[in-house]
């Protein structure tokens, strides 16, 4: 009787674990992210005195912040797992629900109960498999992302010849090495 109210101990495990994987890749971003990025833009710089320059080179190069592109992506990644764990919640308290209610001990002699936590299981497990799957998905899709907007190499220069440049400029980016996936 204790056992059916207390959460399954996967669900439990998987919230466990789906915490500690988005604190760390939190964490990852935050710390060093942080300090690999936090003077690109203004240690960019074009050998160019043209006012406007060394920004419009700098928005061509890096069209979005790496930062908040990963910070993006741990969002939308982790969204299909918060709305597993909403479901299977939700399932748990609904069958809780149908334990304390009066009819239980009549529908569980009839057989209907069982089978409906045997279909309300399968639900759960192909909820789980379709949350993964779509989840790896936004995983594929953001690195294919990265790789569009950046590729994995950063290069040292950078060639330039967007307006108001009035001719094409080198630019350089600091620490490319770092930057390099």
């Amino acid at each position: 009787q204790v056992r059916s109210i207390a959460p399954p101990p996967s669900l439990l495990s998987s919230r466990i674990l789906l915490t500690v994987v988005v604190i760390f890749r939190i964490l990852i971003v935050a710390i060093v992210g942080e300090t690999v990025y936090e003077d690109e833009q203004t240690m960019f710089m074009c050998n160019t005195l043209q006012p406007g320059c060394n920004q419009a080179c700098y928005d061509k190069a890096f069209p979005i912040s790496h930062i908040r592109y990963w910070v993006f992506q741990i969002i939308l990644v982790c969204t299909p797992s918060l709305c597993f764990i909403t479901y299977s919640v939700h399932q748990s308290a609904k069958q809780r629900e149908r334990h304390y209610s009066f009819l239980y001990p009549l529908l569980e002699r009839d057989g209907r109960e069982t089978k409906k936590t045997k279909t309300r299981q399968e639900g759960i497990s192909r909820f789980y498999i379709i949350q993964v799957v779509f989840r790896n998905a936004l995983e594929i899709g953001f690195l294919a992302g990265q790789y569009f907007l950046y590729g994995f190499n950063v290069p040292a220069i950078f060639e330039c010849d967007r307006y108001p440049c009035v001719k094409e400029v080198e630019c350089y980016v600091s620490r490319p090495t770092e930057k390099t996936v």
